[in-house]
Order: structure tokens, then sequence, then C-alpha cells
């Protein structure tokens, strides 16, 4: 068969592929006439993949509770010991049991493997990210239970022989889902599963939405009822309400301080980065080593130890000075830093909003008369709008966790935080190139 006609028919074949998909999703908002039962098939795969992945994380969220009541019980120097031993069980399991990848794997098997994520990778995540996270590392579950319930979408999909978008669109519900079950929040939960995938295109691969947010309300209630986690606000910030037209100017001033925040932050990240690519030998030693590091950290600035969720409501109720919040800040910018880059598992969302209201917060003591809620909450939003490129997800993520109903002044300060980013992401999969598909397989 001559190579042209090969070609010709293999873009006919995705042509007449996506004219299905085009046609299934206009078949989900009613715009043509449609069989019920075959929407109801599709809904319930949705729903049983939620479910599934809503087990997952709350026997995750329970096995990492335990672990880290074990392990909150060493204090002061005693880290400098606990943590470097992590380190070393992190580096060992993924020595033995494989490198189970970063955030910009997934991101570039969702565009370059057509949705494909790798099963075989999930036992060195569990285990490598369970030891991480309850040591005290600065990186949250999110991104493990994202990869594990990513993969698992994969794989119902390949039982079902699913191919294309098809295939592409239940590995998105499926990582919506275990996003969302840490978050309690379905909507914001789909939205991030879509919005982390590229550094400019809000929702690219729009077939996803709907399963994405199937999927993630079937999560966020199986895990909401085993964890009773995720129903109220995880975290109580000062009443705020909105009735000033001024206050949209803030938070535009607190976008810009968090979009700030965020280029110290990609810097520091990648300077770690640079120094831990230096140190030779296997994978154990830079875990060690990273490890020393946090515990000295933490020796030093207790709340940078953990990833946040816990921390940052001392940070709300405790009187600490500007300055003290400024330098706690800053030493949670090393922590995540050194934990991802050293090579210990898990996502910088929540240790980013943990920054942000610091940062927020401080600048609330030194301009007396500012809400103190605003200035926290907008600048978590920009901080974290500017370092993972997502800002319609971050707005109704933290309007969620805080409960701060007028989020219009999030929204604001959220967008500032994404069009003020560097042109180049820290997540360098948001690119979306081969080569850079290529430098991180390799």
């Amino acid at each position: 068969m001559f190579p042209n006609h090969r070609d010709r028919l293999q873009r006919d074949k995705v042509h007449r592929h996506d004219q299905n998909q085009r046609w299934k999703f206009l078949q989900l908002f009613g715009l043509v006439q449609r069989h019920p039962l075959v929407i109801s098939r599709w809904v319930l795969r949705w729903v049983v993949v939620g479910t599934v992945c809503g087990l997952f994380a709350g026997l995750y969220w329970n096995v990492l509770e335990l672990i880290i009541h074990q392990l909150q019980r060493f204090e002061g120097l005693s880290l400098l010991i606990v943590m470097p031993l992590a380190g070393l069980i992190i580096g060992l399991v993924i020595h033995f049991l494989g490198n189970p990848g970063e955030i910009a794997v997934i991101v570039d098997n969702i565009h370059f493997r057509g949705g494909r994520l790798d099963m075989g990778k999930n036992p060195s995540m569990i285990l490598a990210s369970l030891v991480s996270i309850a040591a005290g590392g600065s990186a949250g579950p999110e991104a493990p239970l994202v990869q594990v319930t990513g993969s698992f979408g994969t794989w119902v999909g390949d039982r079902l022989r699913l191919q294309g978008e098809d295939l592409r669109s239940m590995s998105l519900a499926a990582m919506a889902a275990g996003f969302t079950a840490l978050f309690g929040a379905p909507l914001g939960g789909a939205m991030f599963a879509l919005e982390i995938l590229h550094h400019q295109h809000i929702v690219e691969y729009y077939e996803a939405l709907m399963p994405a947010i199937v999927s993630s309300c079937a999560s966020y209630l199986v895990f909401a009822f085993i964890t009773r986690l995720g129903v109220a606000p995880t975290w109580h910030f000062p009443q705020y309400r909105l009735e000033n037209i001024d206050d949209f100017a803030l938070a535009i001033l607190f976008g810009i301080i968090g979009a700030v925040a965020g280029w110290m932050f990609i810097a520091i990240f990648r300077g770690c980065d640079q120094i831990f690519a230096k140190i030779p030998g296997p994978v154990y030693v830079r875990t060690t080593l990273a490890g020393l590091g946090l515990g000295s950290l933490a020796v030093l600035l207790p709340l940078t130890r953990y990833f946040g969720h816990e921390e940052l409501a001392s940070v709300l109720d405790a009187n600490f000075t500007a300055v003290f919040l400024l330098t706690l800040a800053l030493g949670k910018m090393a922590a995540i830093s050194m934990t991802v880059t050293g090579g210990w598992r898990g996502g910088f969302i929540i240790p980013l909003f943990f920054t942000g209201a610091c940062i927020g917060k401080a600048i609330a003591i030194f301009i007396p008369g500012l809400n103190p809620a605003l200035a926290m909450i907008c600048t978590m939003a920009a901080i974290n709008a500017a370092v993972t490129r997502t800002p319609i997800s971050t707005t109704l993520l933290l309007s969620k966790l805080t409960n701060f109903s007028p989020f219009t002044p999030i929204l604001f300060a959220s967008l500032i935080g994404f069009f003020l980013a560097p042109k180049v992401p820290l997540i360098s999969a948001q690119l979306k190139t081969q080569q850079t598909f290529e430098e991180i397989q390799n």
C-alpha cells in the first residue's frame, strides 16, 4: 500500500472517530435525538470509575493518617535521624520498584500516549508517597491519587476496548475523581484534571468534561462517607463580605504579589533541581540528602514540615509577626522544592496554598485595615495559579476549601497570577511539545 494512500486512510479513520466523539458530546446535552440507554451506559461507567477511585482514596487517606500519627511524635533534633531514614526508604523503594514519575509524565502521557497511564508504576508511587507525606515532606497526596486513579481509568478503558478520545476521557475522569476526593470539590477537581494539561488552553479535551464531573461527584460522595471529610470547609477563615468595589483593586494587588511569590518559588525550585541533579550515585543518595535538608529545616521552622493541611490552621489562629510569616513562607518554598526535586513524592498545591496564606497574612499585618481573609485567600489563589497555570479550578477549589462565598475576588487574583506567570511553566510538559515528551521519558 502506498504511503499517501495509507496516510489518507488513517486521516479518514481519525476523522470518523472525531465525528463520533462530537456526536456523543451533543447527545449528552440533548442537542440531538438520542437513545437514553446508550447514554445511561456511559454515565454508569463514569459513576463506577468514580466510586472505585473514591474507595481507593478513602483507604489511602486512612492509611496515611495512621502512619502520620505515628511519625508526628518525632520532633526537634530527632528529625535529623527520622527524615533522612525516611528518605533512604523512599529511595530504596524507587530504586527497586522503579521510578513512578511525576506530574509532568502524567501530562505528557495524556498528550502523546492517548491518555494511557501505566498501572505498573503504582506500587512504587503508593509506597514512596506514603512514606514521603507521612514522614513530613512538604508535598500533598493529590499527585499520587491522580496518578493511581488515572491509571485505573486507563485499565477500565482497556477492559472496555476503548480507543482514542474515549480512552483519554476515561483516564481523565479517573484523574478528576482522585483529585476531587482529597479537596472535596467535584467541579473544581474536574476542572483541575483538564486545566493542568496545558499552560494556555483552559479546557483542551472538552470531551472529557462531563465524564470528569460525573466521576468526581461519585468519588466525592464515597470519600466523604468513608472519611467524613470534604463536607465542611477545610479551613475556617475570618468572615468576609464583598461590599466595596475597591476590594477588586485589592484582589488585583494581592494577585500581583502572589505572582511575584510564584516567580520566587519557581526560581528556588529550579535552583534545588540543579543542585540535586549534580549529586552522583543511586537515587537513594539524593532522597536521603533531601531528608536531611528537610529535617534541618523542620528543626528551625517546625511548620514547614508536612504539606500544610493542618499547619495552615495554625497560621490562621496564631498571632505570628509579619517578619516570621514571611520567613515561614520562604522556608516553605525551600521545603517544597527540596521535597519534589529531592525525589520525594507528592503534590505541591496545598503547600502553595500554605505559602500564599503566610504572605497574605503578613501583608494584612503590615497594612492595618486590610481584611486578612481577602489578603490571604487572594494571595493563595495567585501563587497557585502562577505555578500550576490553573486559574479556574484554583478559584473553585479555594471557594470550597475556605467557604469564601463571594468568589469573584478570588477569580481576579487567580487570573492575575495566571497572566503574570513566567512564559516557561514550571511543569514543562504543559508546553505540549514532542521534544519535551522525549526528554521526560528519557
